[in-house]
C-alpha cells in the first residue's frame, strides 16, 4: 500500500483524498478513483478531457508544458495560464505527493 495521496477538488466543489500509485499518471489515479475525468483519448495527449488546474507553487515547480498539451490546453474551458495541466502528462513524483488538483470544467 502507498502513502502517496492527492487532495481532489471535484466540479462541484467536494473534496476527494486518494492514493497515488508510483506507476500511475495523475489521469490514471483519478480515473481509477472513479473521479468523473473523461480521458478520451487514454492519455495521449491529443483532447483536453482530463484538464486538471494545480495551485500555483506547484505548477511553477513542473517541467513546462510540451508545444502539443499547451495548444490543446489554451482552448480548454477555463484554461489558467499558471495552473491549467493535462494530468496524463503528469506522473508520479515526490514534489507531487499530498497536492490539491482541481477538476476544470467540462468540455
Amino acid at each position: 500500500m502507498s502513502n502517496n495521496k492527492l487532495t481532489i477538488i471535484d466540479r462541484k466543489g467536494s473534496s476527494h483524498e486518494l492514493e497515488w500509485e508510483p506507476d500511475q499518471t495523475l489521469m490514471e489515479a483519478l480515473r481509477d478513483n472513479d473521479l468523473p475525468v473523461l480521458a478520451s483519448c487514454g492519455g495521449t495527449a491529443s483532447c483536453a478531457t482530463c484538464h486538471v488546474f494545480l495551485e500555483k507553487e506547484v505548477f511553477e515547480t513542473l517541467n513546462e508544458r510540451s508545444e502539443d498539451e499547451f495548444e490543446l490546453l489554451v482552448d480548454a474551458e477555463g484554461y489558467q495560464e499558471c495552473g491549467s495541466r493535462l494530468s496524463c502528462q503528469l506522473g508520479f513524483s515526490e514534489e507531487l505527493n499530498g497536492v490539491t488538483v482541481t477538476l476544470a470544467p467540462e468540455e
